[in-house]
């Protein structure tokens, strides 16, 4: 088998997982229920979000909050303050992809 599969929960309780973490990429999935929120933290490499269900608010950098709905990729670049949060009405799920993976970023 040359593929490897990476489960991930699917869930409508909250949930923050690491599904990949290699030296190429870092992919994490998250489930957020309404008023839940990632502590605020820097991006530790250039970071795609992929939001499939609900909606996401981000607060980047000294930027005013701003909320993406499902079906929204954003891209955020690397060392720019993170603050996510879902302040919808339903659960919020996304998938955090980390390219290169934050172990090559180190030192950078």
């Amino acid at each position: 088998m040359v593929e490897k599969n990476h489960p991930f929960t699917v869930t409508d309780a909250k949930v923050i997982e690491k599904l990949i973490e290699d030296d190429h990429v870092a992919v994490n999935h998250m489930v957020l229920l309404t008023g839940d929120a990632t502590p605020e933290h820097f991006a530790n490499s250039n970071v795609t979000m992929i939001v499939v269900r609900g909606t996401v608010t981000l607060k980047l950098d000294d930027q005013e909050p701003r909320a993406y709905p499902k079906g929204s990729i954003l891209s955020i670049p690397f060392r720019t303050k993170i603050n996510v949060s879902n302040q919808g009405a339903e659960s919020t799920e996304l998938f955090v992809v980390k390219a290169p993976s934050p172990r090559m970023m180190q030192g950078m």
